[in-house]
This record gives C-alpha cells, structure tokens and sequence, in this order.
C-alpha cells in the first residue's frame, strides 16, 4: 500500500547533474560581459565574471546568466548529514527574486543521507542509477534514472544509493526564513538494509 503523503511520478529522464544549503558564489557562475552595482548603488561595466546573481543594465533591464558546468565547486557531503561517499555540486542558490536552490547529490553504494524534513518540501529528480528513498514509518522503496519525487514539507525522510549501486539525484528545495532542511538522526544499518518495497 502506498502512503499518500509521498507522490511519485514518472519523467524522462534529463541530463541535468544536490542537500545542503551551499553560499551563492555569482562571481563563479556569471558570463562576462555583465553589469553589476557599485558600492554606490549604480551599475557599472564588470568587464569580468558578475558579482551580481542577475545583471541590470543603467536603462533597468534585465539580463540572463548563465552558469557553465563546473562553475560551482562540489564537496563531500557533511558527516553529520551524510554516510558513505556522497558529493554535493550546488547549482542554484535563492536569490532576491526566488526562494528555491537546487544541487546535484552523487551517492556512491551504501550512501545515504541522515533523517531529515524540508519547510517547503522538496523535488529531487534521479539523474542516474538507482537509490533507495524512505519515509518516517513507511517502506524503502526504490527510485531509478527519471524518476521525480516530491516529498511534503515535514515529512520526515532520508534518500541514497543502494547496496550495490550508485545514484544521483538533483534536489529542489525552497528557502523558508533561510533554511531549506532541517537534519535529524543517522539512518541506521538495520534501517537501511530493511527490505525495500
């Protein structure tokens, strides 16, 4: 039987390639050449990578910005909310125009993330492999390349790779006064090896 509080839905799967909050780096992800504003609160020529998450121009227009592969460092996910290997690549940070961030989490075999909840819910989308995904109280249960997954703000839950395969997901959250998750306990070994459904 399937718990309502959890959707699942199917898509294609996408070439896109995240958990914690990373800083917004912008003079790492903008193209040149931008504006950005002064210290005086004028735009001016940056003649170099932005400083500024978006570009206006001194007529007030808006411009895109594109963020190039690799323009964000990865790191290893955090002991404290992780075990196993786990690299986490920031994509996205909120802005003062959005509130959603997302990055991309690599899970190697037996990887997983710690218990944890997100204010806002969160979207992950597996990218590639296959990984298990659990809420409090409910089944393991198995998600594969294209998968999407929609977890409710504050269902309490943990996502990773399985025994014996790798999986990456990118992971899409919303920022509620600053904060897009609140981590809990580690999953245990009993917990993680329990039959999935």
């Amino acid at each position: 039987m399937t718990n309502p509080s959890m959707k699942w839905l199917l898509a294609p799967a996408i070439t896109l390639t995240f958990l914690t909050p990373t800083p917004f780096n912008p003079s790492a992800q903008a193209e040149t050449p931008m504006t950005q504003p002064s210290h005086n609160g004028s735009n001016t020529q940056s003649g170099g990578k932005s400083t500024a998450p978006a570009s206006t121009s001194q007529n007030g227009s808006q411009h895109l910005v594109i963020t190039r592969a690799g323009a964000q460092p990865s790191s290893q996910g955090p002991a404290a909310n992780f075990t196993g290997s786990v690299v986490v690549t920031p994509l996205f940070a909120a802005t003062e125009h959005t509130r959603a961030s997302a990055a991309s989490v690599a899970f190697q075999p037996c990887a997983r993330s710690a218990w944890h909840t997100h204010p806002a819910g969160q979207t992950l989308v597996v990218t590639s492999g296959v990984g298990w995904i659990q809420e409090w109280g409910g089944s393991k249960r198995e998600i594969r390349a294209g998968d999407v997954i929609w977890t409710p703000p504050g269902v309490k839950h943990w996502h990773g790779g399985t025994a014996t395969s790798p999986m990456t997901h990118l992971a899409i959250q919303e920022h509620v006064n600053g904060k897009v998750v609140d981590w809990l306990e580690q999953v245990s070994e009993e917990q993680y090896r329990a039959p999935a459904e």
